[in-house]
């Protein structure tokens, strides 16, 4: 009775970490994206970019702006690009929202401004671009099935092996009995 009790044990284990690793890879996949480095309108700063980081630029903002965005330096030429729809994070408090992709051809340091003409206030930030968070939702939904799921296979075939036995014994008991 203690094998059927450990098989079944072993699934709750595995579906308690499955959930534990689906929540973590959701949370960290979506905190990463959020900008690391701020800066305001009309200032220059320098970021490091790293391609296979996928980088993305976000702006904070009460009011609808309109913003001009460039950026320069790094080894080789890197170009802005739009994003399609409206991807947005919230961290600390901020709402950031995402509405440039940065292409560079290399790793290295770029300086980025941007700049809006209206009066308001504005932030800007480089984090990750948000398409890059389905990696880590992929891989936490990955976790969240398999890992329970192999627990269940093992549980039914502990199952199936301990009844097989009993079944065997039972037939063994009632021939010599």
């Amino acid at each position: 009775m203690w094998w059927l009790a450990a098989v079944w044990g072993v699934f709750l284990v595995c579906c308690v970490a499955g959930a534990l690793l689906f929540t973590g890879g959701i949370v960290s996949s979506v905190s990463d994206l959020a900008p690391t480095r701020t800066f305001a309108s009309g200032e220059s700063v320098t970021v490091p970019i790293d391609p296979a980081q996928k980088p993305g630029v976000y702006i904070a903002s009460d009011t609808q702006v309109s913003y001009d965005c460039a950026i320069t330096g790094g080894p080789g030429q890197a170009r802005l690009a739009r994003t399609t729809g409206s991807q947005k994070v919230t961290a600390g408090g901020t709402v950031w929202e995402q509405f440039l992709v940065i292409n560079a051809p290399a790793k290295g340091d770029y300086q980025l401004t941007c700049t809006n003409q209206e009066q308001a206030a504005v932030r800007y930030g480089v984090g990750r671009d948000a398409f890059s968070a389905v990696g880590g939702i992929t891989g936490g939904l990955a976790a969240l099935f398999l890992i329970p799921g192999a627990g269940l296979l093992v549980a039914i075939g502990g199952t199936i092996t301990v009844l097989v036995r009993r079944s065997g014994a039972r037939k063994r008991l009632a021939v010599g009995g």
